[in-house]
């Protein structure tokens, strides 16, 4: 991977997560080309068409094209932001309520994909069990989920303005799930180089709030997750290097830690966690294990033909 030279990026998706994806990366340049496959072609040749009108004023050289799933293997990295259609009835552990509808479709996507070698992005939730079933079905080695990312953008930012400090004085993580399993890495935050004491309940308070205060007022979060997409997309590929929280697999689970990426390369970088921190993580594992055994059999053959 080079940065001289990316290769296209796909988008599976496009409902208003993807869309906003979509546009993101055409406002950004990140690529030379765009491929956007959803449930049906209509649907990514209707994006790819509102797209190219963006193109055009702007001035990007981003050019959006619709394709297929499978036309997205040669593809320098791939995001996931493909949902199926329920209700979810959750009323805690919302994320959750989308594991048997979300499996089928992110089973199918995976299997469209087997052995694609390229990054694949995966924002559908809950980001975290989909992650990992993208990978194991799919075999691809560089896949990754986005939920920790957001949520440490938030953690940074709440704290910023609950200490009334800019929010680039603000060094510290969000790992676990992209979930009621979030732990907050208090113990390691710092604020200007300097270990903070962070207002825990007041930061878990808004970090709890938050999501659900914006789908009431525009009915998705779609915006904090794009930002989530693209920065990790300029470090995956190599552009950049600098440190992002992801879920991938670390000791045999699968959750959001931080990687450093040099070159596009990724390496884990944990933080020093505190007995209550390492306690919560190891909850979140065990949790996160299970809901993965319950969910797996309910995905389809590896052979569907299923699309989203």
């Amino acid at each position: 991977m080079t940065p001289a030279a990316p290769g296209p990026v796909g988008v599976i998706g496009a409902g208003a997560v993807g869309q906003t994806v979509a546009a993101t990366l055409v406002a950004s340049g990140i690529a030379p080309r765009l491929r956007l496959a959803s449930r049906t072609l209509d649907q990514a040749v209707a994006l790819a068409a509102d797209l190219d009108d963006m193109r055009q004023a702007t001035a990007s050289l981003v050019r959006p094209e619709a394709c297929g799933v499978a036309d997205l293997a040669d593809c320098h990295a791939v995001v996931v932001a493909a949902r199926a259609a329920f209700t979810n009835t959750h009323a805690t552990d919302i994320r959750m309520g989308g594991a048997a509808a979300n499996a089928p479709v992110v089973h199918a996507l995976a299997a469209t994909l087997r052995g694609y070698d390229g990054t694949v992005l995966m924002v559908t939730n809950p980001v975290d069990l989909m992650t990992r079933l993208f990978a194991e079905t799919s075999g691809c080695p560089r896949v990754y989920g986005i939920g920790s990312n957001l949520d440490s953008a938030r953690y940074r930012l709440t704290l910023a303005q609950l200490l009334g400090v800019p929010v680039n004085a603000v060094h510290g993580h969000v790992i676990g799930e992209h979930g009621e399993g979030a732990v907050v890495c208090a113990s390691s935050t710092t604020v200007n180089g300097t270990l903070a004491a962070v207002p825990l309940a007041e930061v878990r308070a808004e970090l709890r709030t938050r999501p659900g205060r914006i789908s009431a007022g525009i009915g998705r979060t779609r915006s904090g997750p794009a930002g989530a997409v693209l920065s990790t997309l300029r470090k995956a590929i190599g552009l950049v290097d600098g440190t992002e929280e992801l879920t991938c697999e670390h000791h045999g689970d699968w959750h959001g830690i931080p990687l450093r990426f040099t070159a596009g390369q990724p390496v884990a970088c944990l933080p020093a966690l505190d007995a209550d921190e390492d306690a919560q993580l190891a909850a979140t594992a065990t949790k996160l294990r299970g809901a993965y055994q319950a969910l797996r059999p309910s995905g389809p053959t590896p052979n569907s033909q299923e699309k989203t």
